[in-house]
């Protein structure tokens, strides 16, 4: 049964849970639930997203990474002249497919590969130097920057 609870005042009063509000509206179904997926941690700063593509050839899949979006896709070719099966049962989904995910800043794809039907992406999080944080110390010296037009 459909939730008619109609969530849009909420919308506009809260910022950055448009997923959970996505999530209620289904009913908690979730629309988005082929292929299936998994996200491992492999160390502080490695990752890697596992997706279940089964049927599919590595040319008939895409991987975009843009900003801090990572996107998968999947779509079959046509069928070769000839090749045409006479299924008596169709278990296996090889719908098209598009799943995106939401990368956090400073992770990229390290690699990606396709074997046994799991699409394996491996990310990693290169933060730069000067946004870690660092150590103040207190009452020491002024750092000296040196002018080397100076010398």
């Amino acid at each position: 049964m459909r939730n008619s609870f109609d969530w849009t005042p909420y919308r506009r009063s809260t910022v950055g849970f448009d997923r959970l509000f996505d999530f209620l509206e289904t009913g908690g179904s979730g629309a988005e639930n082929y292929p299936p997926f998994d996200i491992e941690k492999l160390a502080d700063d490695h990752f890697r997203i596992i997706v279940a593509v089964a049927g599919f050839k590595p040319d008939e899949i895409d991987i975009t990474a843009q900003q801090n979006m990572l996107t998968v896709s999947g779509r079959k070719g046509p069928v070769a002249e000839g090749a045409e099966r006479k299924l008596l049962y169709s278990g296996i989904a090889t719908r098209a497919f598009e799943r995106r995910f939401q990368l956090a800043d400073f992770v990229r794809v390290d690699k990606a590969d396709l074997a046994d039907g799991l699409l394996t992406i491996d990310l990693v999080r290169e933060v730069p130097e000067a946004m870690k944080p660092h150590k103040i110390a207190i009452g020491g010296t002024s750092p000296v920057i040196e002018d080397k037009k100076a010398a």
